[in-house]
């Protein structure tokens, strides 16, 4: 039975302060649900037989090229092999040079606006337990980001971005914000939120990312 959420956080690129308040959110919200909570920047744990027992596998702010190639074939294991995947902000901004690893998150970062700012994200899909706590509208503040390319055809697009809310959007009307899929025998959710400190005491994106890491579980 899988009952650990890993938490993988080593950055070879930009370096979020946001790291540690992201891991002690991910703790608080796996306590009484049955997970044990391991964070780490130890590429090493990216093996078979660590992996075994791992429900989620949750890249935090990562960023840069990561893993060796025998620990991304572990990886490729684990996710073929029905293992979940939550890719939180910078996950975006990592392994560029892994085809598999894109196909997981989704779609790549491009940039962002230098500001810090509120926009309004829309609420595209209320269907998961990632959303279904919002209203039509979330009104936040947060770095948002642009991707390189839109998400690919098959993920189900939770959250979008209203651009005219803010200054910076080059996605237009169809700026993606959040999305899942069920991607090469594993499940995968992303969000691009969770820049900031802050946010991982916001109560309604701690909900938005516990729905994420549930359903990446199996649940829901």
């Amino acid at each position: 039975m899988r009952t650990e959420i890993l938490v993988f956080t080593k950055t070879a690129g930009y370096r979020h302060d946001s790291i540690p308040a992201g891991a002690r959110a991910v703790r608080e919200l796996a306590a009484g649900r049955g997970f044990e909570v391991t964070a780490t920047e130890d590429e090493a744990v990216f093996h078979p037989d660590r992996l075994a027992g791992v429900a989620v596998v949750v890249f935090l702010n990562t960023s840069g090229n990561l893993l060796a190639d025998g620990q991304r074939s572990a990886f490729e294991a684990y996710v073929r092999g029905g293992g979940g995947f939550v890719g939180v902000h910078g996950a975006a901004d990592t392994c560029y040079d892994w085809p598999f690893y894109g196909a997981v998150v989704g779609a790549y970062f491009s940039d962002h606006p230098p500001e810090i700012q509120r926009a309004t994200v829309v609420v595209a899909d209320r269907g998961h337990p990632a959303t279904a706590h919002l209203d039509p509208c979330w009104v936040r503040e947060d770095e948002w980001y642009n991707f390189r390319t839109p998400v690919r055809g098959d993920a189900r697009v939770l959250l979008r971005l209203d651009a005219s809310s803010y200054e910076g959007s080059t996605m237009g009307a169809d700026h993606p914000h959040a999305w899942c899929a069920e991607v090469a025998g594993g499940r995968s959710f992303y969000t691009a939120g969770g820049h900031t400190v802050e946010a991982y005491d916001e109560p309604a994106f701690r909900a938005h990312l516990l729905g994420g890491l549930t359903w990446a579980a199996g649940e829901g």
